[in-house]
């Protein structure tokens, strides 16, 4: 195969809690609905984890099933209603720090289509991965602004859940190299381009973030 840009949402939140967390204690026994390795992160440290669907996780809060979930953010959390039965919101969704959509094609069906239809595919790719991560940008902070008119409180999660979830990821993360050689393959090449990428965007990027920011903080 061959893959392509689809999209992306930026980085995540951490999801509704009924209960703040302030600690790695307080993970302990919440039963949260929260899928993938991040629900296998979360399972190391004493969460319940729950797999539900999209459509059945209101239900589930309001009755009392689940004590916590994650999604998406607050313009996609804020339409499926999360913040009317629970009001903490935490931050950040450390399991989904950019998600990436993509669109993977077979690469024998790839070298046999025109090269006008191969360049009108990725065309398309790249657009409709900029329109999305721009419509996300666009359509958060207004959402967010809305939920907190509405009582939602943020809450940052504590630096020793931080921790504890790098450190429990990064187990798993070396179980599966040791274990798996397509795993190890990728990820060769996707922790290269992972070091490069943080020492880029630790240099200007943050260097902004950490000025200009300082005035919300404020």
């Amino acid at each position: 195969i061959i893959s392509f840009p689809g999209g992306n949402t930026g980085v995540q939140m951490g999801g509704w809690f009924r209960n703040p967390v302030g600690s790695l204690a307080d993970l302990k026994g919440v039963k949260m609905r929260i899928p993938g390795l991040g629900g296998a992160v979360m399972d190391r440290l004493g969460v319940v984890v729950q797999n539900l669907s999209g459509g059945e996780i209101y239900q589930a809060l309001e009755l009392g099933t689940i004590d916590a979930t994650d999604w998406v953010g607050p313009y996609d959390d804020q339409k499926l209603g999360f913040h009317q039965v629970v009001k903490n919101y935490h931050y950040p969704g450390w399991w989904e720090p950019g998600p990436a959509l993509s669109f993977y094609v077979n690469k024998k069906a790839w070298d046999k289509l025109p090269s006008t239809y191969q360049q009108a595919f990725e065309v398309a790719c790249h657009e409709a991965a900029a329109n999305m991560q721009m419509e996300y940008d666009a359509k958060n902070p207004p959402a967010l602004a809305q939920l907190m008119k509405e009582g939602v409180k943020l809450h940052p999660f504590a630096e020793d859940i931080m921790t504890a979830a790098r450190r429990e990821w990064d187990a798993i993360n070396a179980e599966k190299v040791a274990s798996n050689a397509v795993y190890r393959k990728v990820h060769e090449h996707w922790s290269k381009f992972k070091d490069e990428s943080d020492r880029w965007f630790n240099t200007a990027e943050r260097a902004y973030g950490d000025f200009i920011y300082k005035s919300l903080d404020g």
